[in-house]
């Protein structure tokens, strides 16, 4: 039974823990987004929305706590497309030929980058939530301990099988284009319409209607759903607005994100086998 993927597993995540910039950077960057976008634009909505209507026997938070579900996606999404990036290093550097030759099947590049990948997103995604609890985000409000860690499992599944779509996707991409730079653009171009089409940061009941069906079909769409529905809970409001989730929903959401992630690693394996690194 082959295991070369645990080695390029733990190669990668031996660079994430040695390279303390790196390390730094990912965890607080994140965190201190949420602190300073956070607690601005909170102050802000809270205003607006002082005067507008409660609805009786529906919880009501804050954006503070409506933001932070959106933060953890959007860290995810950031941390897993620059994910296959270690891979077009390897390639300019020549250490791809080397584990290319090597008898390593290449889907198990694939596999070791894919989970070190996702790891990195669970360790991101813990610190964002201890983070968002000091700075008063409330999340599993009233849930017994039992309920706490049932929602940090279903968190951490729609986080862990968001990131590996993506990160299949950047490793796609990486190992066919040939500069930083170019690598770079493609992330950011990508980066945009699947950020400002989701519910991260807003809700989706004013878009247009183009925007709000391409909000449907969203990835990231489906993981901050997700997120809500277990830190926050099934019915509450937010920004003047009521949000329900259903079981069903939730679970066609999860389907949508498993869906997109064995897209993208049946595209990531087609690429590996194509390409030819010299």
């Amino acid at each position: 039974m082959h295991t070369g993927f645990l080695t390029i597993y733990w190669r990668d995540m031996l660079r994430f823990v040695r390279f303390r910039a790196l390390l730094f950077s990912s965890l607080v960057q994140p965190a201190l987004w949420l602190a300073f976008f956070g607690i601005a634009m909170s102050n802000n909505f809270e205003r607006l929305t002082a005067t507008m209507p409660v609805v009786p026997g529906v919880r009501t938070i804050g954006y503070l706590t409506f933001i932070g579900a959106g933060v953890i996606a959007m860290t995810t999404l950031f941390t897993s497309l620059f994910g296959g990036t270690v891979l077009l290093f390897d390639k300019n550097w020549g250490l791809m030929r080397e584990t290319l030759s090597s008898p390593l099947p290449r889907i198990h590049v694939i596999i070791g980058i894919g989970l070190s990948g996702m790891t990195k997103s669970f360790i991101q995604a813990a610190v964002i939530m201890g983070f968002g609890l000091f700075l008063g985000v409330e999340f599993f409000e009233g849930y017994s301990p039992a309920q706490v860690l049932y929602s940090l499992v279903g968190i951490m599944a729609f986080v862990g099988t968001f990131s590996l779509g993506f990160l299949f996707l950047s490793a796609a991409i990486a190992i066919t284009m040939e500069s930083p730079e170019g690598m770079q653009a493609v992330i950011t171009l990508l980066t945009m319409p699947f950020f400002f089409t989701s519910n991260a940061l807003y809700p989706v009941n004013s878009f247009p209607p183009v925007l709000r069906a391409l909000s449907t079909i969203n990835p990231l769409t489906h993981l901050v759903s997700g997120i809500r529905y277990f830190a926050i809970g099934s019915d509450f409001s937010a920004i003047g607005i009521r949000y329900t989730y259903t079981h069903a929903e939730i679970l066609v959401s999860y389907i949508a994100l498993l869906a997109f992630a064995g897209i993208m690693f049946f595209i990531a394996r087609w690429r590996f086998s194509k390409v030819t690194v010299t």
